[in-house]
């Protein structure tokens, strides 16, 4: 075996690969998303997208915040949402999809996240846009929630399941909660290989550190846990050039700001969360220029 066999590092399926993981990675997923609360309200969110994820942009998109409500569009236009549909919105965040789906279509949705801090922002939102009597925020794990079997119509899943330590047992509670008939779909970044260089593993572990995600499913497995859960007609679409220029934006963000935030960081302004972030995303847009992750859109049916 070479040296460079050797020094290959392989992504399994299951593992916490952060450098700085503890032994409870749900606890440094809320950690991540409230202390870095302000970062993404004044350097990419606004109080009308409310969103914490990347931007899809094509012919008809003219600004970052456009970016950012059109991928709900084509999360929306995969599904095909019916009037009536009842939405479960995994990984809700601030309740951006969630408030937009209630806005646009005639559906009720319930948004979980692990974070009791993002259902009091997502809850405070939808009073303030009129849609509380059709949108709920519930703190839940999207893994093992406590709703009934056959309770949705739709599993929705933006940039959230990435968290999930075993994407299989995402998989198989989205089959669990959906009614027959249901869809799941899923927008989310992917691991394009599963053997790194040392170097190529230094950029992606630098962003699963940053963003407090513990691995990266591919594609091809991704797709293989759906059809174990017992999902059919399962369709991956590749929209990483739609989310470059959001990549893009981030990263020179990032080298804009890097004065101040390393003065912050010596003035101890900065937690280590923080911190962690701001490297993600200088390293975030090379990890996909290089072709070492992709960004992907799944949908399946029950």
């Amino acid at each position: 075996m070479s040296k460079t066999e050797q020094s290959m590092r392989v992504l399994e399926e299951g593992k916490d690969y952060r450098s700085s993981a503890t032994n409870d990675y749900q606890a440094d997923i809320v950690e991540h998303y409230d202390e870095c609360y302000w970062e993404y309200r004044t350097a990419w969110l606004n109080s009308h997208n409310l969103a914490i994820h990347y931007g899809y942009w094509d012919e008809s998109t003219h600004s970052h915040s456009d970016s950012l409500l059109n991928m709900n569009r084509a999360l929306a236009n995969k599904v095909a949402i019916n009037a009536g549909d009842h939405i479960l919105d995994a990984g809700c965040g601030l309740g951006g999809s969630s408030i937009w789906l209630a806005e646009n279509f005639d559906v009720t949705v319930t948004g979980i996240t692990l974070s009791p801090s993002q259902v009091e922002h997502a809850t405070r939102s939808a009073e303030k846009r009129g849609v509380a009597d059709r949108v709920t925020f519930k703190t839940a794990d999207y893994c093992q929630t406590p709703f009934e079997n056959e309770s949705f119509d739709i599993v929705w899943g933006l940039e959230s399941v990435c968290y999930a330590l075993h994407k299989k047992l995402f998989t198989d509670e989205a089959f669990r909660v959906l009614k027959k008939g249901g869809r799941l779909v899923s927008a989310d970044g992917y691991a394009l290989k599963e053997q790194f260089t040392e170097e190529e593993w230094l950029r992606v572990v630098t962003c699963l550190d940053g963003w407090a995600v513990p691995n990266l499913a591919t594609p091809e497995g991704f797709k293989q846990y759906l059809q174990e859960s017992g999902f059919s007609h399962v369709d991956y679409s590749d929209i990483t050039a739609n989310t470059m220029p959001s990549a893009k934006r981030m990263y020179y963000t990032a080298l804009l700001t890097w004065p101040m935030q390393r003065l912050l960081v010596l003035l101890r302004l900065k937690t280590k969360a923080q911190d962690r972030n701001f490297y993600t995303a200088l390293r975030q847009y090379q990890v996909f220029k290089d072709g070492l992750a992709g960004y992907g859109l799944f949908c399946a049916e029950k």
